[in-house]
């Protein structure tokens, strides 16, 4: 089993997941948006090497931090081609915020449907899940039980699709064809705010009435 812990990062609280194996001492970060020394404080208190770096989707809060972690651990940075556009324009969306532009890096790896990083004998599965952006993805992790949804599916909601790349029919065929067919006992956790599972959110989310 992994070790898990979620730290919720920057002004808007993203989930950041930090997942690491004991036995190998390798761990695995997703979304780290902001914070990083709090992430790095962590790395370096359980002894792991980063082994890699994955990106949700392309919003600040989620892929803020992303350049000066990769500087600080030299894993590598996964994200899907889709959100590339997104990225270059990390600076508009910081003024939307009124943040200061975070440092940008080149993206390793893409983070394409079917793509699978392995951490303790654990695979970590790629799903392309657009809809809340074009390379919006989200990671699962069966032998956890676990989903990782980033802005896709949240506790008695879904993704908001009226941002550059947004689309509200898109994201629910993919919740429906990629995260309603898992396990109804997996856990979601969701971009931001409190962890759900599938049946809970196919029983009670509205938005997917």
């Amino acid at each position: 089993m992994l070790i898990h812990e979620i730290l919720p990062v920057g002004m808007l609280q993203c989930n950041c997941s930090i997942f690491c194996d004991a036995v190998s001492r390798e761990a695995i970060v997703i979304d780290p948006g902001d914070n990083i020394d709090q992430i790095v404080a962590l790395l370096a208190k359980h002894q792991l090497r980063l082994k890699a770096i994955i990106i949700t989707h392309a919003h600040i809060d989620h892929i803020g931090g992303a350049a000066k972690l990769k500087a600080l651990t030299g894993a590598p940075v996964l994200m899907h081609e889709g959100d590339q556009e997104l990225y270059d324009h990390i600076d508009m969306q910081a003024g939307w915020l009124g943040m200061e532009t975070p440092e940008r890096t080149s993206i390793d790896a893409e983070a394409k449907e079917g793509v699978v990083l392995e951490l303790g004998g654990c695979h970590f599965t790629i799903l392309h899940t657009p809809g809340h952006t074009q390379g919006s993805i989200s990671v699962w992790i069966p032998a956890e039980n676990k989903l990782i949804a980033g802005d896709t599916l949240f506790r008695d909601s879904i993704g908001r699709t009226d941002l550059p790349g947004g689309n509200s029919r898109q994201i629910l065929r993919s919740i429906e064809e990629k995260l309603l067919c898992l396990p109804e006992e997996t856990i979601v956790i969701p971009g931001h705010g409190a962890n759900t599972t599938i049946g809970r959110e196919k029983q009670r989310n509205p938005f997917l009435r």
